[in-house]
């Protein structure tokens, strides 16, 4: 048996994991990498395996670092079937074609520069009919339902309480070359074991084989109960100065999660009463699925849907689609929060809110979640003097927030936690979706936690024989 480590390895984004035994190839998740333009779209665009040769995929969750290569694969060749959870499907069912819609429109900025300059013209990695026949590959499995996918192996999802339909993978394995039986758990990413919305991460049982994300090893959160708190404070200095709030936050989960933050805290009369503009057709569509899939929150968002309203309605909110629309918030004088995507502010509407206000010291802009390197985001929030925004360069003169609690990764304490809760051997463990700083540091402590078994840091390209 032998694993691969084809993405994520040493960063944050573009998971992908081969696994190879009893003469079958298994992929695990197929993201996009992001980072630097033109490395971003050499890796994204060639595999370093042949796809045909792939027998089967297993998903781990919806978001394009995991999932948003799956056309791409499909495209060039994959003929097996995709599993994931029903919730992971609905969410792939808008966030593939969005993204090769991201991509279509890009290529056609790109080529009036190239056609004016006489040079090749940029085709986008796959188009909103690759993503749709990508979808037809996809095969649903509930959490704890086991399924044979392939000979000797076993898959079973369980909650990975990180966004909806999450899962953590297991394989149960019979090596026939070895005749050996090992029990195989991917983290996929790990959910906190507080989640405002979702139930907490599953815990697994028997394990000797580990492949751990470690996008928060080193750091900690803040505390949870302290977010709503400094929400407020935020939200009520920005008032103060009369100017925007913007909010970049993922489409899926960080914006469901920031809504219903507000619906509670607008009921309690936190700030007074002002335009929340939901601006992203991805989050109002995400929205609309996650009202869909109540089994996977947890007992007080589950109550407040059935006994009260809409956790992620409320009066003063206002959902937008179309492009004059967005276009319209510019006019708005008067304070106001703006939550756009994407998170990491590499695309999406939040780069137009971000061009008009970035330089405005009324401004406020505050991240909820994880930005990888290099990205704009993190430029920001690494506190840039100037960043390039849609090709050109602005002074950063707003006010940069942090809010790092509201994220859907699990911090140090919580990956430790996680670590030390599955049960088995684990005899070991390899450290994936995380810069170098957080995997070391992430390392050093199972180490101490867990001295029996080996921890190991991935590298990219990197191959472990079972």
């Amino acid at each position: 048996m032998k694993i691969t480590f084809h993405g994520a390895a040493g960063t944050t984004t573009g998971s992908q994991h081969l696994l190879e035994v009893n003469g079958q190839r298994i992929l695990l998740d197929c993201g996009l990498y992001q980072g630097r333009r033109a490395e971003s779209f050499e890796r994204n665009r060639h595999f370093p395996f042949e796809p045909a040769t792939v027998d089967s995929m297993v998903l781990s969750h919806a978001h394009i670092d995991h999932s948003g290569n799956l056309p791409n694969l499909v495209k060039q060749g994959f003929k097996g079937n995709i599993y994931s959870t029903d919730a992971t499907r609905d969410l792939c069912s808008i966030m593939l074609p969005d993204s090769a819609h991201i991509q279509e429109s890009d290529a056609t900025w790109l080529n009036r520069k190239h056609r004016k300059a006489d040079e090749p013209l940029h085709e986008p990695i796959y188009t909103r009919i690759d993503a749709e026949k990508c979808l037809r590959s996809f095969v649903t499995v509930g959490y704890g339902r086991p399924m044979l996918i392939g000979d000797g192996v076993t898959l079973t999802f369980i909650d990975a309480g990180h966004i909806l339909g999450s899962a953590q993978v297991i394989l149960d394995i019979r090596d026939f070359d070895s005749g050996k039986k090992h029990r195989l758990l991917f983290s996929g990413d790990i959910g906190r074991p507080k989640s405002d919305l979702l139930n907490p991460p599953t815990p697994s049982e028997d394990v000797d084989l580990v492949i751990m994300e470690c996008t928060y090893g080193g750091r900690q959160h803040e505390l949870d109960m302290a977010s709503d708190e400094h929400i407020c404070r935020i939200i009520n200095k920005a008032r103060q100065r009369n100017g925007k709030l913007l909010i970049p936050a993922f489409a899926v989960e960080r914006t469901q999660q920031l809504l219903y933050a507000l619906n509670k805290l607008q009921e309690q009369e936190c700030f007074p009463p002002m335009p929340i503009i939901l601006d992203s057709p991805l989050a109002v569509s995400a929205t609309e699925i996650f009202r869909l899939h109540p089994e996977c929150f947890n007992d007080e968002v589950y109550r407040f849907l059935f006994e009260k309203r809409n956790p992620f309605g409320f009066d003063g909110l206002r959902f937008v689609r179309e492009v004059s629309e967005s276009k319209a918030i510019n006019n708005i004088r008067e304070p106001a929060i703006i939550i756009a995507a994407s998170g990491m502010c590499e695309s999406g509407r939040i780069l137009h809110h971000l061009r008009n206000n970035i330089s405005k010291p009324e401004t406020t802009v505050l991240f909820v979640g994880y930005c990888a390197e290099n990205t704009l985001g993190w430029k920001l929030r690494n506190g840039h003097k100037t960043v390039r925004i849609l090709g050109d360069e602005f002074p950063v003169q707003a006010q940069i927030e942090i809010l790092d609690s509201y994220s859907g990764h699990a911090d140090h304490d919580e990956l430790l936690a996680w670590h030390g809760n599955v049960t088995g051997a684990k005899h070991q463990t390899w450290l994936v979706h995380g810069e170098q700083e957080s995997a070391q540091a992430l390392q050093s402590a199972l180490a101490q936690q867990h001295p029996a078994g080996k921890i190991e840091v991935a590298r990219l390209g990197q191959s472990v024989l079972i």
